[in-house]
């Protein structure tokens, strides 16, 4: 896939923290003899959720009939859902999971079966947001609109004063929007946010076009042979906003919060901080210490090490935890976290307040 930024932001040349980080990281594989993808227990876990997803499916379409059991099997589907979306998905369309291009495809293609178009996820997450992290106008994670200010550099509006209130309910339209809209519109002008790319051609034609079918297939025909379509569409609107919530606050907690960094490029296109020292400063950990937590959502909670690391699976993560906060310490770092969950959250709904409150840029460290 050939992408290119429209703005040529550059980060200064690597002034040897990252190539530190990088040889702690690449010894810490070699004496440890483990391989940088999945192992047995991240091949478990996929199991687990594809299971989990299939078997709830299968009674929720072609079983079930009472109201509670279908309420129950929703939820349980909304947590299949979300899952597969934090790990399996992430770590494959990342080319995190294994070193076999081939198995990754075939992984990351159960994005497309939940409705997302995993080739414009991969331009989108993986090149525009893992880039430029923080940066607008070149990470699209940062932009939405006129509906929120989630960035200083971002054009305030007077709605924007309640946005700590309304935002919330907002993420549950997340999913809608990707199914419906806005893989379309990416597709047709070629571009997310500010890094263009060609379009899908081939067998990334095929893959799109198979997996926009497939959910389609799932989410409405199948359903709609057995069951009134009214059924059908209120069921897809209640698991599509349960997951669009859970997937949006994961990801916010981790950059849209109090201790993360914002960066602009300057005059001449360049940032203030070189791209090891910008993925720690715009990023920050949640719960790492809750293993359940990190069970479910990918290792997501240790963002710092996955924006560091994108192509090594997330089972690594605590331990290479130890390595960035060490070299961190080292080199004056400033490393940022949250112990809690529920610290992060305080944290985001405190800088969705101050964004919103701000009529002007305001300044914030990065």
């Amino acid at each position: 896939m050939a992408c290119q930024p429209d703005r040529q932001a550059r980060f200064p040349r690597d002034d040897g923290f990252h190539r530190e980080l990088t040889r702690q990281v690449n010894a810490y594989f070699a004496s440890t003899g483990r391989s940088r993808g999945a192992n047995t227990a991240m091949v478990v876990k996929t199991i687990t959720l594809l299971t989990w997803f299939a078997a709830t499916y299968v009674l929720l379409v072609f079983v079930v009939s009472s109201v509670w059991a279908v309420v129950a099997l929703c939820a349980s589907l909304v947590l299949a859902t979300a899952g597969i979306g934090f790990s399996v998905q992430h770590d494959a369309n990342h080319g995190a999971y294994t070193k076999s291009a081939l198995a990754n495809r075939l992984l990351g293609f159960t994005l497309d079966m939940l409705g997302a178009c995993s080739f414009i996820w991969r331009v989108k997450h993986n090149i525009a947001h893992h880039t430029y992290t923080n940066v607008d106008g070149s990470d699209d994670d940062m932009s939405v609109g006129v509906l929120a200010r989630l960035a200083p550099e971002q054009r305030h509006f007077a709605a924007h004063k309640l946005q700590h209130l309304y935002l919330w309910p907002l993420y549950g339209f997340l999913l809608l929007k990707w199914h419906f809209t806005y893989d379309f519109k990416n597709l047709a002008r070629g571009r997310v946010a500010g890094t263009r790319f060609k379009r899908p051609r081939g067998w990334d034609l095929v893959e799109v076009v198979l997996g926009k079918l497939a959910f389609f297939g799932l989410a409405f025909i199948i359903p709609a042979i057995t069951h009134p379509l009214w059924t059908v569409v209120a069921c897809y609107f209640a698991i599509s906003f349960a997951t669009s919530v859970m997937l949006a606050v994961v990801f916010q907690l981790a950059h849209c919060v109090e201790e993360a960094g914002f960066a602009s490029a300057d005059s001449n296109g360049r940032l203030p901080l070189g791209w090891a020292e910008h993925q720690v400063a715009s990023t920050v950990d949640f719960a790492p210490r809750n293993r359940v937590l990190t069970w479910y959502v990918g290792g997501l909670n240790y963002q710092v090490e996955h924006h560091l690391f994108p192509r090594i699976c997330h089972v690594h993560y605590p331990a290479l935890s130890v390595i960035v906060k060490n070299v961190c310490r080292e080199r004056g770092v400033r490393f940022n976290e949250h112990s809690t969950l529920r610290g992060a959250i305080a944290s985001h709904w405190r800088w969705l307040r101050r964004m919103g409150e701000a009529p002007e840029p305001v300044a914030v460290r990065c």
